[in-house]
Formats: structure tokens, sequence, C-alpha cells
């Protein structure tokens, strides 16, 4: 593990010693309990608290114009109950082991896609967003991968708190996952896809180091990570789009889809096409649940650069459809 570039302060030990205390009690009444709590804890933040409450509320009414206030209101209040009880149960994978993790899922008919994808034996790019529960997910297939003797880097963030974050990388690593901070990234993963591993990329967020393209997501262009489609093509290793999503049960399934990655020779033109095809997988889960997304995420915080157009034109194309030129 690359150490933290700053060193814990007084205030970084007062607020994890706080929350070591939190996750302890969590794990004392037990996950469903927990969980359960957590969605308690979600609903406060839409009301009274109102965090971010209009800009949720912005959000799904840009993204489902067809929606009536009610409905809107609705879809907000789902998506922060949803949103504390993925906090909770974040918190619980201190204390999980890959036997009990299994056991927070229905079975997974989906799992083909990766034995296929793993098969071809050049490591693969998984990719999700903040939908579900992401680290349920990415603790469920490093899980597997681990044991089919394969494995997991999952690319993350650093947390401010020096502390907190080696608590989460230990946290992963218990669970069969590689943390690779996003700086690390550009790197790391080569290395990773030809040791034949996965790599999992969250991919509705900025990732430092590693460059960003702009693709629909719901009718506007977001700015979304490339690295997956870039190392894809580079490397030759197959894109597949994982969620995990929370069932009637309480229980979680774990949908697999195989993104296309089909080189034309136009490499701008074949990252962005593969881009904008797992940016749309994404929006094609979230249309059918969305409470169950990040809507408090600034998704369209970034404007494309002036003169942007969609879709790509691929190198060529517009020359060859050309009128030839006047003798």
């Amino acid at each position: 593990m690359a150490s933290h570039p700053s060193a814990p302060t007084l205030q970084h030990r007062a607020e994890y010693a706080a929350l070591r205390g939190v996750f302890g009690a969590l794990r004392l009444v037990g996950w469903d309990a927990a969980a359960k709590a957590g969605e308690w804890i979600g609903r406060l933040g839409y009301w009274p608290l109102g965090i971010r409450r209009d800009l949720v509320e912005g959000h799904i009414a840009m993204c489902f114009p067809q929606f009536t206030p009610e409905q809107v209101r609705a879809t907000a209040r789902a998506s922060y109950r949803h949103l504390g009880r993925v906090s909770i149960e974040a918190a619980l994978l201190s204390g999980e082991k890959p036997e009990t993790v299994f056991e927070r899922f229905e079975p997974c008919a989906d799992w083909p896609v990766a034995e296929a994808a793993m098969a071809e034996g050049k490591g693969a790019c998984f990719v999700t967003g903040h939908f579900g529960n992401w680290e349920l997910a990415g603790a469920y297939v490093g899980a597997r991968m681990t044991a089919a003797g394969s494995g997991l880097d999952a690319i993350v963030r650093r947390q401010g708190n020096p502390l907190f974050d080696a608590y989460l990388y230990r946290t992963r690593r218990r669970l069969g996952m590689t943390v690779v901070h996003d700086s690390e990234a550009v790197r790391r993963t080569p290395r990773a896809l030809r040791e034949g591993r996965v790599v999992a990329f969250v991919m509705d967020q900025g990732v430092v180091g590693l460059a960003s393209t702009f693709v629909p997501f719901f009718g506007r262009l977001a700015k979304t990570p490339r690295g997956p489609a870039v190392f894809a093509l580079r490397f030759g290793a197959p894109v597949v789009f994982a969620a995990a999503i929370r069932q009637p049960s309480g229980k979680y399934v774990l949908r697999l889809e195989r993104v296309p990655v089909v080189p034309t020779g136009d490499r701008e033109f074949d990252v962005d096409t593969i881009v904008a095809s797992y940016t749309a997988t994404l929006e094609r889960y979230v249309r059918e649940t969305p409470g169950q997304y990040f809507w408090q995420h600034r998704r369209w915080k970034h404007a494309p650069p002036p003169g942007t157009t969609w879709p790509p034109v691929r190198q060529g194309a517009a020359v060859a459809g050309a009128a030839p030129p006047e003798e």
C-alpha cells in the first residue's frame, strides 16, 4: 500500500475513533437492523435536513420529464433512503468475510458473462456506477475472482483521513480486492491486465490521472472517465458492466453485461463509442430503478468544451462521403 500523503492529525484520530465506535455498534445490532437504521438516517437527509434536496429533485425532474412533482419527490426520498442504507452496508463490510458477502446476494445468473470474459486470458475491465451498492458489488466480484484463482484490482479515490483510508484498504484487501488509488491507475492497470486480473472502475465520477470525455447521459453530455475504454483497446481486454441491485427481499442481485468493443482503427472514435456504450447501459438500469441511483452527485457539473458534438465522426468517414473535387 502506498503511504498516504498526509500524516494523521488530532482531528483525524478523533474522527476515526468515532467512526470505529459507530461501526462496532452497528455490527452488534446485525446487518438487517443496521441497514434499516441506515434508511432512516438517509430519510433525515431529505427531510428535515434537506441536504442537496433541490439538486436531487432537479436532477430527477430533468432526467424524467414525464414524472409528476410527487413522483419526483418520491424518487428523491427513495434515493436518500437507499444512500443511507448502502452507506451503512459499506461500513458493515469491515466485519464481513467472503462467504458472508455471498449471503447478501441472490444467485447470480449472469456470472457466465464474467467467466467468458476471463477465459479470453486478457484480464477484464469491469465498470460500474454509483447505482445499487457499488461497494458490495466489488466485494462480491473480488471474492469470486479470488476463489477462482484470479483477483480484482479496484480503482478508488484516496480518503482525506489517512486512518480511515488505511481502514478501507484493509477491509477491501480482506474481501479479495487489491486497492489501486486513482493516481496510480495508469501505471498499475496494464500490469494487472497482463496478469489476467479484473480491474474495476466506478465510471460516473472523475478519476485522478485518467482523462475523460463527454458522452450522453440522460440526454445531456456528461464528463466520463475514458480509462476503461483506453485500456480495453490497448490490451484487447473485454469490458463488462456490473451492478449490484437491491431486490424486494433485501438481498442484492449482481447483473453483468458485456460491453461491445469493436475497433475501427480510429482510436478517438472507438474510445468515445465504448464510453458511450457503458454509460448508456448504466442509464438503462437507472431508468428501471431510479431510486437506487446516487442523484446527490453533481453528474453534469462540468460543461463540455465549446464545439463538442455528438455523435462523434469517425476519421475518414466525412471524407469518404464527400463529393469529388471539381476538375
